[in-house]
């Protein structure tokens, strides 16, 4: 069962991913909050399994929230997925460098949605590649001189490939096809990849990817 718990400041959204989710046989909502700090309160006491963060709250924002969530060593095991309003929120990136797992728009199909609570607790890509692109695309950017705290040194070669695929947006199963190995393979490379570099998830690879100089902007094809 996956325990999800729900903070935005406005009711009529949180009932209705309530409605959603508590509707599906294996998911469970476990907590609500109006504001960051309630947020992390409950995040603390019910250790949830995701929690889907708004960005705008009172007392303290989900910003704030998520890098109290992400930096707390026990709570290594939460996933915190950004809600937003729009695809390119500002907010976005910064989320996604303080240990986000990903964002979803709110206005995102029901379907979609449900896919993505389940991809991220089992760790797998969060965000489609098309959106996955987009995002980091936008990133690359913004993004400034590569910053030499990533070290890299620790990746085997194969790994360091895998990254830079991460990188550019590809799947596993691109990956994979790209290397000419199995998916399972691939999978194997980039959760390695994510151990010894100390990523919570692919979404941080991503970010890791760029900052370390691996990937460049204008790598997207």
């Amino acid at each position: 069962m996956i325990r999800a718990l729900l903070a935005d400041d406005q009711l009529l959204v949180r009932a209705g991913f309530r409605a959603l989710l508590d509707a599906q046989p294996d998911i469970e909502v476990v907590g609500e909050a109006a504001d960051g700090a309630e947020a992390l309160r409950q995040t603390v006491r019910l250790r949830p399994d995701v929690v889907l963060m708004d960005i705008r709250m009172p007392v303290l924002d989900g910003l704030a929230a998520t890098r109290r969530v992400t930096g707390d060593p026990h709570l290594g095991d939460v996933k915190v997925v950004i809600l937003t309003t729009f695809e390119l929120d500002e907010y976005v990136f910064e989320a996604i460098r303080s240990g986000a797992s990903g964002f979803l728009v709110k206005d995102t199909e029901p379907d979609e949605l449900l896919r993505a609570v389940r991809a991220v607790v089992s760790g797998d890509a969060l965000l489609s590649p098309g959106v996955t692109r987009r995002l980091i695309a936008e990133f690359a950017a913004r993004s400034k001189e590569p910053a030499a705290a990533v070290a890299l040194d620790q990746l085997t070669e194969r790994e360091r490939e895998v990254m830079a695929l991460v990188g550019i947006g590809l799947s596993n199963d691109e990956i994979a096809r790209r290397l000419v190995v199995s998916p399972l393979t691939a999978k194997t490379h980039v959760s390695r990849a994510m151990v010894k570099l100390g990523a919570r998830d692919r979404a941080q690879l991503v970010v890791l990817a760029y900052e370390s100089g691996l990937v460049r902007p204008g790598w997207l094809g």
